[in-house]
């Protein structure tokens, strides 16, 4: 069976349970995709479909060719399989391989904030407000060592470009699957901006 979908983020609401208890929820339109390759253990090595997801207007001639007869395609992804034996090109694959209540992981892109200080980027307190340091309060403070290794390491937490980045949520429960209209409801967050692309996957957990 399939183990994921790949989506498209609509936005958050609220809906209430059978106890009437309100839960945050976010919306997220998943497929239908097409299947567009199956990977094989004895071909590829592992076990695997390729999804396509959402109409293109154009796409280059060797999309056109690896797609075929399908229709074009503009985002494909790689999920995982328990087994291929029931899964061929050009197969339609939609929410219903969801069920309410099951735990799921969400892979999007987080928003770019742009260029971002150390306080803002990685939560750092700042210099101290009194003592004479007026020009100190949001610096980084000391990121050098000793003259042991005389240089700055890499990967310090400094300024730099925050957000825009792939980010992974797991363990989010599955509210509820609305098949007729290819929405699906998650308790909690999502990473990424509303209309963002959003990987579906069945959670190992």
């Amino acid at each position: 069976m399939i183990q994921g979908l790949i989506g498209k983020k609509v936005g958050m609401t609220q809906i209430f349970d059978e106890s009437g208890r309100a839960l945050g929820v976010t919306v997220i339109e998943a497929g239908p995709c097409f299947v567009t390759q199956v990977r094989t253990q004895e071909r590829d090595g592992y076990q695997a479909v390729q999804l396509g997801f959402g109409e293109s207007k154009r796409i280059s001639k060797p999309e056109k060719g690896h797609l075929k007869s399908l229709p074009p395609l503009r985002h494909l992804r790689e999920v995982k399989t328990t087994s291929t034996d029931d899964v061929e090109t050009g197969q339609t694959v939609d929410v219903s391989i969801f069920e309410q209540g099951q735990t799921v992981d969400v892979q999007g892109t987080s928003k770019g904030k742009g260029f971002a200080g150390t306080v803002k980027r990685h939560g750092f307190r700042g210099g101290p407000k009194t003592h004479g340091q007026s020009d100190r309060l949001r610096a980084p403070g000391s990121i050098g060592a000793t003259s042991t290794p005389g240089k700055v390491l890499k990967g310090k937490r400094m300024a730099g470009h925050m957000g825009n980045e792939t980010v992974t949520v797991k363990g989010l429960s599955v509210a509820r699957v609305d098949p007729a209209r290819n929405l699906l409801l998650l308790e909690g967050s999502v990473p990424g901006a509303n209309g963002g692309l959003v990987l579906i996957k069945k959670s190992a957990r």
